[in-house]
Formats: structure tokens, sequence, C-alpha cells
């Protein structure tokens, strides 16, 4: 199987739809990647889901660079894609271009994300042109979510939506590759989707988008919190840990491991 490359992503629209799927640790990126997930996302969700974090925007360009070097050297064939954290772009262009440089340099990263649209499209436009290759996020974006108010679905009203338009035709005309769409009425981004030449990846933005993504913990139902509307859990992995977790403790407790079987 080659290599997944930002060029090799945008020729899937309207051919095939596009997989992506987050990783914190070179295990589950290497197995994500087997398994034929095209881009890997280093989601500063790790912040919560590997960190402890409350939310998104306490992780560091130096905790995402050290997590991003692990999925990257878990994966052949997927498009490593690092989140860029909280105020690591938000400063200015140059800002901007050094700590993405730093993903692609000392983390091999294949690709940065950076939220925001129209606002953002200069510092995009800039990234792309020095060879740094850009995924967009639009809709729900989380590292604006003291000013947004809470976690709540973007582009209901009339105002909303034709911004969100917007922010995406900027993205694309600076030279994203593909853009996520987060929480955002079905409607909206079937008609983003449909007027984009570049493809669209959903997280709660209907089937109509060119791709999905969701976060691995919440797919495997590792974390036990309450999920999103969007999230389909395909295993119950938390449980049986727990399950594994307590047994463990009840065979060391009662003599049943280690057995002859275990010994040298």
């Amino acid at each position: 199987m080659p290599k997944w490359t930002t060029q090799k992503i945008r020729n899937l629209k309207g051919k095939e739809k596009i997989t992506c799927l987050t990783a914190a640790d070179c295990t589950t990126a290497s197995m994500l990647d087997a398994a034929g997930v095209q881009i890997i996302l280093v989601g500063d969700s790790l912040a919560m889901t590997a960190l402890g974090y409350d939310s998104t925007l306490p992780v560091t360009v130096a905790e995402m660079l050290h997590h991003t070097a692990a999925v990257a050297r878990g994966v052949t064939h997927g498009l490593v894609v690092a989140d860029m954290p909280f105020m690591s772009y938000q400063v200015s262009i140059e800002q901007a271009l050094e700590n993405a440089g730093r993903f692609i340099k000392e983390s091999y990263a294949d690709a940065v994300k950076i939220e925001g649209g129209l606002l953002r499209a200069d510092t995009v436009r800039a990234l792309v042109k020095n060879g740094i290759p850009v995924l967009g996020h639009i809709g729900l974006t989380p590292q604006s979510i003291k000013e947004m108010g809470g976690y709540r679905v973007q582009g209901r009203a009339s105002k909303e939506a034709d911004a969100l338009i917007e922010d995406a035709h900027a993205l694309e005309t600076a030279g994203a590759f593909a853009i996520v769409l987060e929480c955002i009425p079905a409607a909206l981004g079937k008609i983003i989707t449909e007027s984009l030449q570049i493809p669209t990846i959903g997280i709660g933005a209907g089937k109509s988008c060119d791709g999905q993504v969701l976060v691995t913990s919440d797919l495997l139902g590792i974390q036990s919190a309450v999920q999103p509307k969007f999230v389909k859990r395909y295993a119950e992995v938390g449980e049986a840990m727990s399950q594994a977790f307590t047994q463990y403790i009840r065979d060391v407790q009662d003599g049943s491991f280690p057995t002859d079987e275990h010994e040298y």
C-alpha cells in the first residue's frame, strides 16, 4: 500500500469516502495504519484523553510534538496530521510558521491542522506557500470554546450558516487540502461539501461530507463520560479493560496468578 499524501486525499473527493481517526501513541497509530485508516490525526483532544486536562486549551506545543513523533513512528501508509494547539498559531503568521515547521521537522508530521476560517486564511496561505500542508477546521472549534460559551451546534441561524460557507471557501482559496466540519447541521454540511473542490471531513456534520473523523477512544468506548450525539461506539473496550484489571487483582490476591506455566 502506498503512502497517503495530501494530493491523494484531495483526489478522493467524489470517488471514495475518507476515513480519519485520532491517535496519541505509536501502538494505536500502528493499528489504525494496518487497518487502512487514511488520515491519522494527532488531535489536541489528547489533552483530555491522554493527559487528563479538562479541555484542549492547556496542551502545549512540546506535548503535541512528543505525541506526534510517537504516532509518526507507528505509521507507514497513513497521512499523519498534527493538531496545532491553542495559541501556537494565533499570535502571528511568523509564530504559526515556526511552530508548524517544528511539527514537520521534529515530529515527522505530514500536515498540520488549525482552527478557524476567514480569520485564518492568511495564515493557511503562508503555511502552504512555505511547503506545509494544512487541514482546515470550522464549525465547532474547541479552542474557541470559552468565547462560544460551550459545546453547541454551530450554523443553525442563517447568518451563522452564511459565515461558515464563507469560511470554507476562504480556506479552500488559501490552499487547505481539506476541511474538518464539526457540529453543524447535516443540511449545511451538504451545502458546504457540494460547493467545494476540496474534501470535507465531518464530525457531527452529516453523511454528505466527503469523509468522517472520530476520536478513537470514543469509538472504542474507552471513555465513560457523556458522549456527543455524533459518536458511534463500535466496541466497549473500556468495560473489557475494567473486567481484566479486576480479574488480575483477584488472581494475584488468591494465588491463581502466576502459575507454573508462567515461571522460568
